[in-house]
């Protein structure tokens, strides 16, 4: 009997959808696999519109899910061997649509289900990651495999080409700069993690699987990326609250607010970050053993809290 496989995902680009289909295209004859997108009632626009961009920045900080439509009804009727959740960080968190999803009826559905995680994104996942893992550990699941392509452009060129797709809505080359997003050729050689899944789903060994598809590169880290997580996310979490004491999502009183943490973030971004990378270096050099630790400790898929 082949093994049953749902693929739950929440896309705006369309980028995720490619991922997930290079990582499953191996199972596509030896397993049955449900794909399950995430919609939300109020579809979130893409390009975006720079302040509703970072409008969104409050609710998704602080956990405040959007409304998303039912999943189909057929997700509760069969008994999945392995369940797929494939999403995007916002703001060093789970989007809210896969927010909504994991405080939602579905939740239920995964206790006692095998989870692998996958993330598509810019550069930065770990403390989404860990609110991914919180969510699963309450609603029991076992998180067996995380996988985690991103882009692998130079910090300032990926942020430019993100900025042009996600405001202009070029996702192509343009002049000095490349394609956004995940390298086509990272997408396509994503299908060697979906024979490693295949394997341990037929031998039943999901136990071991995040091993080896570490072992083909499946997550890779570097230290000095676990240091600007944790102070990035201090610094939303305190605009997160500063911005929602003037009211909810588009309430005209907080906008001058957004539009502060916009500019600052944007100034953070291209003058600061050359002495936070130094910093960051230097702090590297002086936490070594511990930073390693932590390396390791992201790479996998148990859950301890407060580790970020």
């Amino acid at each position: 009997m082949k093994p049953k496989i749902l693929v739950v995902y929440y896309t705006q680009t369309g980028q995720l959808r490619q991922i997930l289909d290079s990582i499953l295209s191996p199972l596509a004859d030896k397993a049955e696999i449900d794909f399950c997108p995430v919609e939300p009632v109020k579809p979130f626009p893409f390009p975006w519109n720079a302040l509703h961009f970072f409008d969104t920045m409050p609710e998704t900080v602080v956990q405040l899910p959007c409304a998303i439509k039912p999943l189909n009804s057929s997700v509760k009727e069969k008994n999945y061997d392995l369940v797929i959740l494939g999403y995007q960080p916002w703001f060093l968190n789970p989007s809210q649509p896969t927010t909504a999803l994991l405080q939602s009826e579905f939740a239920g559905l995964l206790n006692n289900k095998n989870v692998v995680t996958v993330v598509g994104c810019r550069n930065m996942w770990l403390h989404a990651q860990e609110k991914v893992k919180e969510y699963l550990s309450a609603a029991k699941a076992n998180l067996v495999g995380n996988i985690v392509l991103t882009d692998s452009s130079p910090n300032l060129i990926s942020l430019l080409t993100v900025i042009r797709w996600s405001f202009k809505g070029q996702k192509e080359a343009s002049g000095l700069l490349p394609a956004a997003g995940v390298q086509d050729a990272d997408i396509a050689a994503a299908s060697r993690f979906g024979h490693i899944i295949f394997k341990h789903l037929s031998e039943n060994s999901l136990g071991s699987l995040q091993t080896d598809l570490l072992n083909q590169q499946a997550v890779q880290l570097r230290p000095g990326l676990v240091i600007l997580e944790q102070r990035g996310i201090k610094n939303f979490r305190y605009w997160a609250k500063f911005i929602r004491e003037k009211g909810g999502p588009g309430a005209p009183e907080r906008a001058g607010r957004v539009l502060l943490f916009k500019n600052l973030l944007l100034v953070g971004i291209f003058i600061l970050s050359p002495i936070s990378a130094l910093t960051a270096k230097i702090k590297q050099f002086i936490k070594r053993k511990s930073l390693l630790q932590d390396v390791e400790y992201f790479k996998q898929v148990q859950f301890e809290k407060n580790r970020i």
